[in-house]
């Protein structure tokens, strides 16, 4: 059986329950060595077989579970952030079909909401936007053309981009082409919940010189839009004028 967990964003107990369980009972532990925090090794119980997949092929990482299913192990395969987002587990779980192996996938903490947490901000604010589009910058892997920064920034809604911190100069020129002013607030997060987290804010016009004066170059999500300001319109949601399945419209409130 073959475990596909999600590590979280970066700090260690940000992993979820049952993540940290499974790997405490693995016999196996296959983990992505260039991004998840060492300190999760700690929970593998003694003798258990550890791989870090950053040195490794899908095939070699392949030969390892394989063995590992013949002599009747336990494997996790340990990814940072949520495996469904930039994970590439879908190679890996069309290869566990093809073979007739066993998994399961265990979600984690993004770090998209690694980073809402970082800069204290609601990515979906009333009156300002209620969509987050999570995207990245196309770079040595291509993007469909009709998801180009351009096209996505035409939406003007929250915008979360990742594997783009090496490519600010044409993040920036394709958001401006998409119709965002260059004063649009962004912000860098680099390594969220790390104990060298990192933030920038800045603007999309300003975006490239932001990570240069910081040293940033990988491990950070670029944050868009105008949640990033500090205007925006109350919530219904408690508003004492407005009636819920829970609530009914308080003293001095107003019927709509």
């Amino acid at each position: 059986m073959v475990h596909i967990v999600g590590a979280g964003c970066g700090a260690a107990d940000l992993i979820t329950l049952r993540g940290k369980r499974l790997i405490e009972e693995a016999d196996v532990l296959i983990y992505a060595g260039s991004l998840v925090n060492p300190e999760l090794l700690s929970y593998a119980r003694e003798g258990c077989e550890l791989h870090d997949s950053a040195k490794m092929t899908l095939e070699e990482i392949f030969e390892v579970i394989g063995e590992a299913e013949k002599a009747g192990k336990t494997t996790v395969r340990l990814h940072s952030g949520d495996p469904s987002l930039y994970g590439a587990i879908g190679e890996q779980m069309r290869a566990f079909d093809e073979r007739g192996i066993a998994y399961d996938i265990t979600p984690g903490v993004s770090a998209f909401a690694g980073a809402a947490a970082a800069l204290k901000t609601e990515y979906t604010l009333p009156g300002v936007t209620q969509s987050v589009i999570i995207t990245r910058a196309a770079g040595k892997t291509s993007v469909p053309e009709a998801e180009n920064l351009a096209s996505l920034a035409s939406h003007g809604t929250t915008m979360v981009l990742f594997l783009s911190a090496g490519l600010l100069d044409r993040v920036t020129k394709e958001l401006t082409e998409g119709g965002l002013s260059p004063d649009t607030p962004a912000a860098i997060v680099c390594r969220a919940s790390w104990p060298d987290e990192t933030i920038c804010r800045c603007t999309v016009g300003t975006l490239e010189a932001a990570a240069r004066e910081n040293g940033i170059t990988k491990t950070a999500l670029i944050v868009v839009g105008g949640v990033l300001d500090s205007a925006f319109e109350r919530s219904r949601l408690y508003d004492p004028n407005f009636a819920t399945e829970f609530r009914g419209i308080r003293d001095g409130g107003k019927s709509e």
